[in-house]
């Protein structure tokens, strides 16, 4: 059964985060995502009346659901999980694009971050629910590899945290270093968190 093409609307959430990462919120334009999407540009004050900002922070929600939703992929698709198997996935992911395609893009919800983070900004408080939306899932399958409840929150607050870091350095610098350099450093510790 062939899977539906998604609506406009869908369509111009996704093209926003996809141009969010490649240029941050403030490069990017209503027109350049309708166009992006293959929408209508009129179509955009009927889905999105709230402007710009309705469409940012559904892109960066969108962006985090994505993320949490990747957790039982990466899990699925390692023949033994475990913590550090589980980062390694998640970092190999930026690796294979940075190695394929390049250094132009990154996270949206840390491109919103940085360029919409004053306190009552209601796209700072969508990156923030986008982060949460990522790391629950992901500190319950730390959980489920055996690490205690009360450290996996922490450690998923950590992956992310250590994730994203290496993301903008491999950015900056061109290189996936720090990304192999964090699997191989942060492996460890996440292993060691698990009950013997």
């Amino acid at each position: 059964m062939a899977q539906a093409r998604p609506g406009p609307r869908e369509r111009m959430v996704f093209s926003a985060a996809q141009l969010i990462r490649r240029g941050g919120v403030t490069a990017t334009g209503m027109r350049e995502v309708a166009a992006h999407a293959g929408a209508p540009r009129g179509s955009l004050q009927h889905y999105f009346p709230g402007g710009k900002e309705q469409l940012v922070n559904e892109a960066v929600a969108w962006a985090g659901r994505y993320a949490g939703k990747r957790i039982a992929r990466f899990l699925a698709e390692l023949d033994t999980p475990t913590p550090s198997g589980l980062f390694a996935a998640m970092a190999a992911q930026w690796t294979d694009e940075y190695t394929t395609d390049g250094f132009a893009a990154g996270c949206p919800v840390a491109a919103a971050t940085v360029d919409r983070a004053s306190p009552g900004d209601s796209t700072r408080q969508a990156a923030a629910a986008a982060f949460a939306a990522w790391r629950a899932p992901l500190a319950e399958a730390l959980t489920e590899l055996g690490v205690p409840a009360a450290r996996s929150d922490a450690l998923a607050t950590l992956m992310i945290s250590t994730l994203e870091g290496a993301i903008l350095l491999a950015r900056a610098e061109q290189d996936v270093r720090p990304l192999t350099t964090a699997v191989r450093e942060l492996g460890p510790l996440l292993d060691a968190a698990v009950r013997s």
